[in-house]
Order: C-alpha cells, then structure tokens, then sequence
C-alpha cells in the first residue's frame, strides 16, 4: 500500500512505507479490498452493521456464544443493541484470550508509585489475582446485576478491581481518586452500590491523601453500602469498621486462584461511568460487555495501532474514561498497561520521562494541558532519558494548540514519531475522531472518523458543511454507545437526540478543511459570540500561546452591552516572564494579528494558575464563573488544583 497523499498543508509527520506496511489498518483494510481510507470511510457508512462483523472477525475476539444479529435498532437507533444473542466477557477476553495464544509470561499490568516503587504482573499472575477478588466478592454477596463502585488510585488492584467486577457478571462504577466525600456519595447513591473498593490512601506530590476517610464518610450517607473492601497500600492508621470493612490483601489468602469468567450477554451492563457538567446531577452512562470494550479495542488498534507485548502509558485516573479505555484495550490487545500513580513533574520535572525509560513504554498518552506544563521545563528534560521504545505519542480530552502540538512531536517524538489526536467521549466509549499512522500528518488536526464512526459537521439547519465550524454529529449506531444513562431514558434522549432527528450531537464544535483535514475547536457550550461572529476558545488560547511568554490560557466570555459577549484572557506566563503592561500589549497584539481586530479581547489578566482536572484538562466554565464572581461555580468535584480560583481572584 503506498503513502497516501494530502496536499495543501505543511506535514509534522509522515509515514514510511515500513510503518504503513505493518501498521495494523493496513493489515485490515487489504482484508476488505479497501485501497485507502476515504475507501474504508465509504465502506462503513454503506453498511454499518455488515462493517462491523467484517472487523469483529478481523479482531478474532473470543464469544463463548456467536451473535445471532450484529445490530437491532427495533428500539430505534438511539437505543441500538449490538451483537444480540452474543455472550462475551471482557475479563476473559483481557487475559484468557491471551495465555491461549501462549502470553500467559507476558508483562500484562506494569505499575510505578510517586515515589519509585515498581510492580508487574503477567498475564498468568492477573488471572489468579483477578479471581481471587471475584472470590472476595462472592463472598459479599455480589452477584451479576450488582453494582460496585471503585475509589482507588492507580495501583495493579484497581485494574484488577475493574477486571474482577466484570469476570462474575457485576457491573463497575469507577471514581475520580480525588472526589471528596459528597461527590463520592452522590455517585455511590445513584448506582445503589452494594460494595466500595478502596484504598487506605495515596500520595500526590509527597503528601499523604486519606482516601479512607472520605470513602468512610461517603459510605456513612450511602444505605445501600454493605462492605468496604481496603487496599493497605500505604499501611497508614485508618479507623476500621468491623461490621463494614474488609482487608482485600488478608482476604484473598483464602480465595480460589480460579473463578470461571461469567458468560455475560452482549448487552449486559459492565461499567456505568458518570461523567458531570457545568448544571444538574452527574449523568451515569451505561455501558456493555461487548460494547465499551470491544469499541476501545478497535481504536486502539485501528488509530493508535497497539500489538501484543507493546506497552501504553496513559496519564489519566480510573475515575475517568481514559482508565478503562487504557485496561481494557491493551490487555485486549496483548499489551501491557503501565500505570503511573503519581505528578508527571515530581519529585522532579522529568519524572513522567524516567518513568516511561524504565518501563520502556511505547505508547505515551497526555492531554495538551500537560504537555504545555511540562514543556515550560524546557526541551533538554526529556531528552535526558532514552524514549527510544516510543513509537507512538497520543492525546486527548482538548483542543491543541499549535506550539505544544511541535514541542510534543519535534522534543519527546523527535520529529520521528506521529500523534495520534483522538476526540470522542464517555458516552461514545472512545474516539469519534482519530488519527492513522498510515497518511501524513498536519499540527493540531484529524485525519477524520475513526473508521465505523459516520460522523460529520453539521449547520444550525442540519446541512453537512465544509470549511467552516459547525456541529460535531453521528449519523449511525456504533459499537460502544451508551446503553442510556442509568435509569433516566428522557434525559439521555434530551442530551444527545433531541436536535436532529436519528442524530448524536455530541457538543464539540467541528470543521473539515479543504484538504481534508478535520478540527476540534472546543466544546459547544463554550463558544463565544462577539458581536454575532462565533469563536471558540482555542483560538484566543493559541495566539497567546505562540507568542512565547505565555505557558497556558483560558478565553472566557463575559457579559457586553454592545457585542453580547466579550472576550476576556487568563493567561499564566512561563518562567521569567513578568506581566507587565508592555507584555499585555504584545499579547494583545498577538491576538489581532490572528484573528483580527473585530474579535481582539476585551482584556488580558494574567494569573499565576488555571483550575484543571487531575488529568490536566482545563476547566473553562469554572474559570469564568469565577472571574465573574458567580456565586454558583457547578460541579467542582474534577478539580484537582483549588488554589487557582484564588488565583484568578488575584488576576492582574
């Protein structure tokens, strides 16, 4: 297959003909005569469901019982089932699947702690880990249907925790490590958890965090809890409730080292994942054995193209889509997780490097919030330590800016290395949009669908357009969508199927270039509309970014009696830069010369911080609620860095 050409834009990477003849999408489309991706795009949306048999097979997963129909929209697409009549269970499909085919010695869970521990696990070794807690399980009463909810940092148990919930037909509810006990409660309340698995604590940046505690406190206002199940990581001092709490370590010495995987239907709830906004209760997406799983396994093998015995490293927490997608689709791939419990800058602003050095990581995954605070560091950082074994860098979670997007690829990739730019969602269990290692790439963007995905960007009319933003929509079911939020049909139909009729808006503005080249340009309840011309927040953001003094930005809209909304810029400076009114001038400066006069900010306030989530995404909505002093700030359970609201506060 040859290299596939792309004219009109500058190239950050491309392909040689040895990646595009090993790479795995290469491998699948020759299977189905596709001669290049626009092929492959067209061959999808022809006949989803005729596509997505053809790649099950190509995937050779493992069914205790084949589908009897591959896609049943009688409910009507909103509610399409999958693989009807299929019985599937991810836990066997991530390690049985795998010692079969003689992996069982295989690196499978490779972990490292804040302070330089290191553990690994084979495949062998997580079987017999994962069934002993099925057994601990069993002997809580938890049974198939039975929610449980996992409150953990990232350790080799939590994996196993995710594995094990699944393995007897359960269904797992993961949390952000760092909620506090009211965040924790709601979620627990709303899945009427039986079971909390937990940890006694962890550590971030040297300091101790008492994860006990809070999960005491949240356990104390959720009735339906009826054991707490403790990982003494730290063997701190914790208040101990006889008739609630159970030691995971001391418990699983009597647990069988073998529990047959449940044979689970296609369709039947694994994981119920919350994610939260800027109003209402936290919304509980539903998801099934055959369907978050086998959707992430089919993105990380098209997009991000994982082999067995690769190694991936995605900066995330368990409590976050990115946790599931990172275990179950390497270990459903053959490849090892690595798990990284701790800051990518301490106790040293090379740690995330040395980390990915020791373990000979291949695959790195950040969002672009990370990458620009850890480029402030300076290029010689991570060239300090020997990333040879990276052969692919990934990203998620926002839109990039340019200069991040060159330190990452030219810096850490060396020039010789491609980012794959994935966007998607909880409830879309992985990526809408991708990239492939197979066609040239081009800073910032998307090559387009992840194959199976028909999506497209729509007008306020509902008209496909080109060259210009517009709505980020799908057209057809896919594996991996959301069975519903929990309990709640009216709001899940609200949320994503109201607009169009048969179609998913998914909320993120969108525009495919001439060229072919697709855009994420932020969420769409972020977009600014100055004086009727709507901008996202990128835009401002990567203006100021470039100008080089600036380390990370945040474009708000504020409230204008002639425009409607204005724009205002936060803005942190790198080391050595002081925000003096010359700077604000060469920065507003910077601005009108990308986006011209008529969108120049109203003003530019520096800041010392930006309120961001624990896996670096930057917090617009509470930045701004707070600039503005609005009493209500929503939802700040995500947010890992509380001191920045005083921050903005003190803006200057």
């Amino acid at each position: 297959m040859a290299v596939e050409k792309t004219t009109g834009a500058a190239f950050s990477w491309e392909p040689t003909p040895e990646t595009i003849e090993r790479a795995n999408i290469t491998r699948f489309m020759r299977e189905v005569d596709a001669r290049a991706l626009d092929d492959l795009w067209e061959l999808a949306r022809r006949d989803i469901g005729a596509f997505y048999d053809r790649l099950i097979g190509h995937l050779t997963l493992s069914w205790f019982r084949d589908y009897t129909n591959v896609l049943d929209c009688s409910r009507g697409i909103p509610f399409a089932r999958w693989f009807v009549g299929g019985s599937y269970n991810a836990s066997y499909n991530c390690i049985e699947r795998h010692i079969a085919q003689g992996r069982g010695q295989s690196p499978a869970i490779i972990w490292e702690s804040e302070s330089g521990t290191t553990r690994t696990l084979t495949f062998d070794q997580l079987l017999a880990e994962v069934c002993k807690v099925c057994g601990i399980l069993s002997d809580a009463r938890i049974r198939k249907g039975a929610t449980v909810g996992i409150f953990m940092p990232l350790l080799p148990e939590t994996a196993i925790a995710l594995l094990a919930i699944g393995r007897i037909g359960a269904i797992a509810v993961p949390a952000f490590s760092g909620y506090g006990a009211k965040a924790l409660a709601t979620r627990l309340n709303d899945a009427k958890a039986k079971v909390l698995l937990t940890a006694d604590g962890t550590h971030r940046r040297g300091k101790f965090v008492d994860m006990k505690s809070i999960a005491d406190a949240a356990c104390d206002e959720v009735p339906s809890i009826e054991r707490v199940i403790v990982v003494r990581y730290n063997d701190a001092p914790c208040l101990w409730n006889d008739k609630r709490d159970v030691d995971w370590h001391k418990a699983t010495f009597a647990q069988p080292h073998f529990v047959e995987a449940a044979q689970t239907e296609a369709n039947d709830p694994y994981l119920l994942l919350y994610t939260s906004g800027s109003t209402g209760r936290p919304k509980g997406a539903v998801h099934g054995h055959a369907g978050f799983p086998v959707k992430v396994q089919i993105d990380q093998y098209l997009c991000f193209d994982v082999k067995p015995g690769d190694r991936m490293l995605w900066f995330t927490d368990m409590g976050w889509m990115m946790g599931p997608f990172l275990v179950l689709g390497a270990l459903g791939l053959g490849a090892a997780a690595v798990l990284y419990d701790g800051t990518p800058d301490y106790p040293h602003n090379g740690r995330l490097w040395e980390v990915c050095a020791r373990h000979k990581v291949t695959h790195l995954g950040i969002a672009p919030t990370g990458i620009r605070s850890l480029m402030v560091h300076g290029d010689e950082v991570p060239r300090k330590h020997d990333l040879s074994a990276l052969r692919i860098l990934g990203s998620t979670g926002e839109a990039w800016n340019p200069e991040p997007y060159r330190w990452f690829s030219d810096v850490v990739g060396g020039g010789n290395l491609p980012i794959i730019n994935y966007s998607g969602g909880t409830e879309i269990s992985g990526g809408i949009l991708g990239c492939f290692p197979i066609r040239p790439l081009v800073p910032c963007a998307f090559h387009g669908p992840v194959p199976g995905m028909d999506a497209d960007v729509f007008d306020d009319e509902g008209l496909s357009v080109r060259g210009k933003v517009g709505e980020l929509v799908i057209r057809q079911p896919w594996p991996g969508m959301t069975l519903g939020f929990w309990h709640d049909d009216e709001r899940y139909l609200q949320t994503y199927w109201s607009r169009f009729k048969d179609v998913w808006v998914h909320g993120d503005w969108a525009s495919v270039s001439e060229d072919g080249f697709w855009y994420i340009h932020g969420r769409s309840d972020d977009t600014i509309n100055v004086a009727g011309k709507r901008v996202g927040p990128a835009e401002y953001e990567s203006a100021l970014v470039g100008h080089g003094s600036v380390r990370e930005a945040a474009a708000i809209a504020v409230p204008d009696e002639i425009k409607g909304d204005a724009v205002v810029c936060l803005a942190v400076l790198r080391p050595g830069w002081e925000g003096t009114d010359e700077l604000r001038a060469a920065l507003m400066q910077a601005v009108i010369g990308s986006l011209g006069k008529a969108l120049a900010p109203k003003a530019i306030k520096f800041v010392d911080d930006l309120p961001r989530t624990r896996n670096a995404k930057l917090m617009r909505r509470v930045a701004r609620a707070r600039y503005l002093k609005l009493g209500d700030l929503g939802d700040l359970t995500a947010l890992e860095n509380p001191a920045s609201l005083e921050a903005i506060d003190n803006a200057i």
